[in-house]
């Protein structure tokens, strides 16, 4: 079987510290994983490796059965691996329209052409509206950025992402900071994704978890402890002494 996205035996230390331990894992396409962990666990550093903002000292990652292991970040971009960031990067001053048309110009390598026809202004306005209307933001595609509440910037971000039409979406804690009553809303935006997408969800929010996943990736101490289904993960011992406490209760 050739999966979506692959990583092989990924090892990534900083000085002494072995950060990513023999780190093996498999997204199939449409896969709907979760990567969890304590804090200190190494989950962003992977996704700096799959993302190519850290190179691997060691392993290999896999997209579509090529490796991808000498590829820029911005390559990786190009033949489909985006994420998120826990920290936002959107343009605060712009509204939420113009942060996605930058991302689909972007794509379209037509950032730089000054004077774009009647046509191509069209179609890039219709793709924009598309993916805001995927994540319900087209009521906010006139507002500016910077005045939203964190959880529709959070949303913004993910639109941002969308318009540069992933294979596979790594999600960095989109919940991060977003207040519980804006937390529903992120996790309809996240069920709301293309079925045919493959998401690798890193996320302390265990509702938004168990909710999102078909699989659950537990990482401890930058190696993979448990993975397995829902069901498995929460009833691992293992899992319920180190990550949710000795009652099993998050």
């Amino acid at each position: 079987m050739t999966f979506r996205l692959q990583t092989q035996n990924l090892c990534h230390s900083f000085g002494g510290l072995a950060v990513t331990q023999n780190v093996s894992l498999a997204l199939a396409k449409g896969a709907r994983t979760a990567l969890i962990g304590p804090n200190g666990a190494g989950k962003t550093t992977l996704v700096n490796l799959l993302s190519g903002s850290l190179r691997p000292q060691s392993g290999d990652i896999l997209l579509d059965g090529r490796s991808i292991v000498q590829l820029p970040q911005y390559a990786r971009v190009r033949n489909g691996i985006v994420r998120t960031f826990q920290i936002s990067r959107l343009f605060k001053d712009l509204t939420v329209e113009e942060n996605v048309k930058v991302a689909v110009l972007q794509r379209q390598r037509a950032s730089m052409q000054w004077w774009p026809s009647r046509a191509r202004s069209i179609q890039v306005r219709e793709e924009v509206y598309e993916t805001l209307g995927i994540l319900g933001l087209q009521p906010f595609a006139n507002r500016v950025v910077g005045q939203l509440a964190l959880g529709e910037q959070r949303l913004a971000e993910i639109a941002l992402a969308l318009a540069m039409r992933p294979e596979v979406l790594l999600l960095d804690e989109p919940g991060a900071g977003v207040p519980q009553g804006e937390g529903g809303r992120i996790m309809d935006a996240v069920e709301s994704l293309p079925k045919d997408l493959s998401v690798l969800l890193i996320e302390h929010d265990m509702d938004l978890v168990f909710r999102f996943a078909s699989h659950i990736i537990v990482l401890v101490a930058g190696a993979v402890m448990v993975e397995g289904s829902p069901q498995e993960v929460s009833a691992n011992e293992q899992v319920k002494q180190i990550y949710f406490g000795r009652d099993g209760h998050a």
